[in-house]
C-alpha cells in the first residue's frame, strides 16, 4: 500500500471536493481535470510552490461553491504577451 505524505493527501483531498463542487456545473469538471494533471508536473521537492498552489485552490473551491457561480474564467497569455515577457 502506497503511504502518502500529508501535502499529498492535502492535494488528493482538494481534488475530490473540486470533483465533488463541479459535478453539478456543466462544463467545469474538463478544466478541474486539466488544471491538476498540468500541476501534477511539478517535483515533488517544490513545497513552497505546492503549498502556494493549495491556498490558491481552497479560494477558487469556495468560489466555485457559491450557488451563483455560473463559469470558470482563467487568465490566459497570449503568444504575443508571452513573447514581451520573454
Amino acid at each position: 500500500m502506497i503511504r502518502h505524505s500529508n501535502l499529498q493527501k492535502q492535494v488528493l483531498s482538494l481534488y475530490k471536493q473540486f470533483l465533488r463542487a463541479g459535478k453539478d456545473k456543466p462544463g467545469f469538471l474538463p478544466q478541474i481535470q486539466h488544471v491538476f494533471r498540468k500541476n501534477a508536473k511539478i517535483p515533488r521537492t517544490d513545497i513552497m510552490h505546492i503549498e502556494y498552489l493549495l491556498r490558491q485552490g481552497r479560494r477558487q473551491l469556495d468560489q466555485l461553491k457559491d450557488v451563483n457561480t455560473k463559469q470558470l474564467g482563467a487568465f490566459v497569455k497570449t503568444p504575443i504577451e508571452a513573447e514581451k515577457a520573454s
